[in-house]
This record gives structure tokens, C-alpha cells and sequence, in this order.
């Protein structure tokens, strides 16, 4: 079983005559450690769609299958459960300003039981460093750079092991050299443990990471092709 499977998926935003079709008769599929980009136009529902892979909204039609649950007709309590194990990462960073980048990442793992805080903070260290941010632990968000910030977010989005790994715009604030270098991170972190990425972009620089782009148009997917390929058609 794929950590994506889902099939016939259909969403809409209001209802009667205000209804507005936003995805239409999807099928997607994203295995193990395959990294996977969502390119299309603005509006052609590509957050949507990761909103739903992410258990962030509740499905209406079709079925969606992520890490082995489905996630059509399921409840709350299970959606919660399943964020915990999906790996997010906004391009607004989304970090505590009070916090320092250690205790950032550190939050990811509250839900740990099994871990004490000194434990926590041991594993927020060790991804900070795997993302080049050793030296800069203790200093909030404020006192890094963009690029620096985005790093903490991927250690963050990292830190808990996470089965799957959904990124929404990650480099579109960066310069081409940071947001390179926090797509490669992405790459060697997610890859050396063989987790998959679904990644929405409009970045054309980062294309050639992915082992298949997917284009959206008017809420459907309208082509799937290898990076090297070019477009289908």
C-alpha cells in the first residue's frame, strides 16, 4: 500500500447556487519516498488538495487513503491522529516568535509521551543540525534569516518521524540559493528514510528535484510527467 492512494475525489466550497467545484474526479497516487510536485495555476485546487491528503478538512466525495487509513467518513478523533504522523511544512514558516528554534522543533514531539523534555530537546538539536543550524539553536525566529527559518520549519516538520511529508510553497519567499538548498535538505532528509513528499509549487527552479511533476488545471490533474521528460502532450 502506497502512503497516497486516493481515487475520484471531488470537493466544493459552498452549496446551491453559490457551490463552487474546486476538485474534480482526482486520482492520485504518491509512494514510498517518491517526491512528488503540484504545479498549476492559482485556483486550480492544488492546496485544497493537500489540505484533504493532510486530514485538515473532511472529505466529501471519493476516496482517499493516506498511511493506511481512509479518510472518507472518518471522524475528527481519527483525523487528529493522523495529522501527528504527516509532516507539515507552510510557506509562511508558521514558527513562534518566543520560541527558540530548538524549542520550535521541539514542540513537534509534545505528543511523545515516551519522551521527557530533555529528550526532546536532544532530538530538536540533532535535526537542526542535520539542516545545517547547529550553531543556531537558541536564537528565535527573529534572528534568523528566511532561509534559516525555513530550515527550522523542515527539521520541525521532520523531527517526529512523519510517514508522509506535505509541503505548500516552501521556497516561494526564499532566494534560488536558500530555496535550493531547503528543497535538497528535503530531499536527502526524506529520502535517506524513504518517506514521501507532496510538494505545491509554482517554482519553476525546483522542478528538477522531483521524481514526477503533477500539473493541475480547473481542479483536475491534467498531466503527470518525469522532470527530464517535459510535459505530457
Amino acid at each position: 500500500m502506497h502512503p497516497v492512494e486516493m481515487a475520484g475525489v471531488t470537493y466544493a466550497y459552498g452549496s446551491g447556487e453559490l457551490r463552487r467545484a474546486v476538485l474534480r474526479d482526482v486520482s492520485l497516487t504518491v509512494a514510498e519516498g517518491e517526491i512528488v510536485l503540484l504545479t498549476g495555476p492559482s485556483g486550480s485546487g492544488k492546496t485544497t488538495l493537500l489540505t484533504l491528503i493532510g486530514a485538515l478538512r473532511a472529505m466529501q466525495q471519493g476516496s482517499a487513503c493516506v498511511l493506511g487509513h481512509e479518510l472518507q467518513g472518518a471522524s475528527e478523533a481519527a483525523r487528529v491522529a493522523l495529522r501527528r504522523r504527516i509532516g507539515f511544512i507552510f510557506q509562511a514558516h508558521n514558527l513562534l516568535g518566543f520560541l527558540s528554534a530548538r524549542q520550535n522543533v521541539a514542540m513537534a514531539l509534545e505528543t511523545e509521551a515516551r519522551l521527557g523534555e530533555s529528550k526532546r530537546l536532544a532530538e530538536a538539536d540533532r535535526l537542526l543540525a542535520a539542516v545545517g543550524l547547529a550553531e543556531h539553536v537558541h536564537k528565535p525566529p527573529g534572528q534568523l534569516s528566511g532561509g534559516q527559518r525555513q530550515r527550522v520549519a523542515v527539521a520541525r516538520a521532520l523531527v517526529a518521524n512523519p510517514g508522509l511529508v506535505l509541503a505548500d510553497e516552501p521556497t516561494a519567499a526564499l532566494d534560488k540559493a536558500s530555496g535550493q538548498e531547503v528543497v535538497r535538505l528535503l530531499r536527502d532528509l526524506a529520502r535517506s528514510r524513504g518517506v514521501a513528499i507532496l510538494l505545491v509549487t509554482h517554482d519553476p527552479r525546483i522542478l528538477d528535484i522531483a521524481d514526477r511533476v503533477v500539473s493541475m488545471e480547473d481542479g483536475r490533474i491534467v498531466s503527470a510527467h518525469r522532470p527530464a521528460e517535459g510535459p505530457a502532450g
